[in-house]
């Protein structure tokens, strides 16, 4: 109806509005393109020492074969304080006028409210826009490029708001809606390549949920359809399409350059062809700059140039509020997986604005603090909490059910309860890996302690002390490998206060290992002659007792990391069983230390030939004193786990 009263309300003037129209839309382009030379050609002659500025891709978009104004760019020049020669500027002025009085056009013919915009066109064509002699000065420049509202009224503020009002009459006058876009002067082959855009959008617009943006209107210039969505609501965040036979071409503006770069890899199934982004100064863009790159597609069929469209118009909702996601992700994960779960999410078409919906960074953070009992430090991340892999796996799951949830249309209380609940798991996950580690850990204590056993079956052969040197090197391996897995269950535990229990566990059985690797290297000490006969004697009971203990916590461990409230009483049982053998062990150890100390005061020579012994008889002693410690922490923290159940 509104359509209706327009058309009828024009006349015959109205029968050229979709043309003046689709001019007026060519001359913003044309108009963007020259405020583009002046800022670069300003920006050459302050710098001249800097390579001669490309303005090829900017020139391509708006539609201009002759490469004139480029060459100006590259010739300006400082002359003056201030002032730049500029060869062509003049015409170049003259040019940007009749641009403007092309985007006029379509608002005087169409009876609109254009006078406000007539006023300011004449108010500012009443200050020369450059000098004679192909000459601007810096004020020029700015009264003409500049787009920030604290420079006054400007050319370039003047075209903005013009093309917002051509904008609002092109979606007023459109002929034809098309699955949402607003269309005019199409062709009977474009209705199908616009409705397959539409179709990739209205695919995954729901994504947005009720976020505005995704309008859409397409028209036909010249030889090319040309498809326009403004995406979101910030002004310099906008999708051009121009398609022309089998070959697509889009531009795409946008004030974040992280975010440009991740609408170029969305495409990475499809062989479009980048050119160089650029970057142009704006003051009413944040920061003042904005970034613009230009892509082409060339399909192969009819088919596959609809399947890409759909392809396209189906990104677009991912860019909607992208910034604000990937800095609430920061706050979760390191810079480079906070983006890959986004480019997980968009890939999947999860999407990121239900996650914000339901809490976003502050949903997991009171989901950690209800899991782990206490509030996390001050700068912690996921990643620290619950280890890299597991914090991406977790993310992942979240951003998951937070689409899938809202989409169904489950309470967003409901999915935070689905999320905190996931976590929960993800703690005992935090658990069990720290287990894990403990039982590798104590594994290779088995190994030092099994190595210094089997040295001492062999003590006293033609090739004894090679053999125990040998071994010593080999513990000494063993013990750094062990201090990694120490390091390991740190990270896995850390602001983790179910998995705490279980480091402290690793670092106090790392005192097991510690005394293992010196006892190996004491070994090494003593006489390999007849002399040592009886000191090996003496230690071989120790280094028994010591491989016992250390396969009795192994033990212990691995029952541990299955043991669960509700688990089988023989379990518990033989857990327990395990701890109790390493407290009998650590007591006869005892025995056997004091007996081969005994020995020593019946050894003739120096105390020097001794040494090895009586540290290795220590060391040996130590490492099943340790070993019961080890075990009571073991079995107070299974014991407490059970009892939190």
């Amino acid at each position: 109806m509104e359509k209706s009263h327009i058309v009828e309300a024009l006349g015959e003037e109205g029968l050229r509005l979709p043309a003046l129209l689709n001019e007026a839309l060519a001359a913003n382009d044309r108009a963007k393109y020259l405020f583009t030379v002046l800022q670069v050609a300003q920006g050459h002659a302050e710098h001249p020492g800097g390579p001669p500025p490309e303005l090829r891709a900017e020139r391509d978009a708006a539609g201009l074969a002759a490469a004139g104004f480029d060459e100006a760019a590259a010739a300006a020049m400082k002359v003056g304080e201030e002032r730049y020669f500029m060869p062509g500027v003049e015409r170049l002025c003259a040019r940007l006028r009749a641009e403007v009085d092309a985007m006029l056009a379509p608002l005087q013919a169409s009876g609109e409210d254009a006078a406000g915009f007539e006023g300011r066109r004449e108010r500012l064509a009443a200050q020369p826009w450059c000098d004679a002699d192909d000459c601007i000065t810096a004020a020029q420049v700015a009264a003409l490029t500049s787009g920030g509202a604290a420079s006054g009224d400007t050319v370039h503020r003047l075209v903005m708001d013009v093309h917002k009002a051509l904008n609002a009459l092109q979606a007023r006058i459109a002929s034809e809606i098309i699955d949402g876009a607003h269309a005019y002067g199409l062709t009977g082959g474009d209705r199908a390549l616009v409705a397959a855009f539409m179709r990739g959008v209205n695919r995954t617009a729901g994504l947005k949920f009720d976020h505005p943006g995704l309008g859409t209107t397409a028209t036909r210039s010249g030889a090319k359809l040309v498809v326009q969505n403004d995406i979101g609501t910030t002004e310099a965040h906008v999708l051009v399409v121009h398609v022309e036979e089998a070959r697509v071409t889009l531009t795409y503006t946008d004030v974040h350059m992280q975010r440009l770069m991740f609408f170029q890899g969305l495409f990475d199934k499809w062989h479009v062809e980048w050119e160089d982004t650029l970057s142009r100064t704006d003051r009413s863009m944040e920061e003042g700059v904005y970034h613009l790159c230009i892509g082409s597609y060339s399909a192969a069929s009819a088919a596959e140039l609809e399947e890409y469209l759909a392809f396209l118009g189906s990104r677009l909702v991912f860019l909607i509020d992208w910034n604000r996601a990937r800095k609430r992700l920061r706050l979760l994960l390191p810079r480079k997986d906070a983006m890959e779960l986004l480019k997980w999410a968009a890939d999947n078409d999860f999407g990121h604005m239900a996650f914000l919906r339901a809490g976003g960074e502050q949903m997991i953070f009171d989901s950690l603090q209800f899991v782990s009992r206490a509030p996390a430090s001050f700068g912690a991340r996921l990643d620290d909490v619950l280890g890299h892999a597991a914090a991406v796996s977790f993310m992942r799951y979240v951003v998951r059910t937070c689409a899938q949830g809202l989409a169904g249309g489950r309470p967003e209380g409901l999915i935070r309860d689905e999320v905190r609940a996931e976590l929960v798991n993800y703690f005992r996950t935090a658990q069990e890996s720290v287990l894990d580690v403990a039982a590798e850990h104590a594994a290779f204590a088995l190994e030092i302690a099994s190595g210094i056993r089997d040295a001492l079956v062999n003590a006293g052969g033609p090739a004894a002390g090679e053999e125990i040197a040998r071994n010593a090197r080999r513990a000494k391996a063993w013990e750094h490998r062990a201090d990694e897995l120490v390091n390991e269950a740190r990270a896995q535990a850390r602001h983790s206060e179910r998995a705490q229990s279980y480091r402290d566990l690793i670092e106090v059985a790392d005192d097991v290992v510690d005394e293992l690797e010196e006892a190996a290297f004491h070994l090494a000490l003593v006489p390999s002659d007849g002399k040592g006969e009886a000191m090996f004697a003496a230690l071989r009971p120790l280094a028994a007792l010591a491989v016992e203990s250390v396969q009795e916590y192994l033990k212990a461990v691995e029952t541990a990391r299955t043991l669960h409230r509700g688990s089988p009483r023989e379990d518990t049982q033989d857990f327990l069983e395990a701890i109790h053998r390493i407290m009998t062990l650590e007591r006869r150890s005892d025995e056997i230390h004091r007996a081969a100390k005994g020995l020593v005061p019946l050894q003739a020579g120096a105390y020097g030939s001794l040494f090895g012994f009586i540290e290795c008889a220590r060391n040996l002693e130590s490492a099943t004193d340790a070993l019961m410690h080890t075990a009571l922490h073991l079995r107070d923290a299974v014991l407490g786990e059970l009892v939190v159940q």
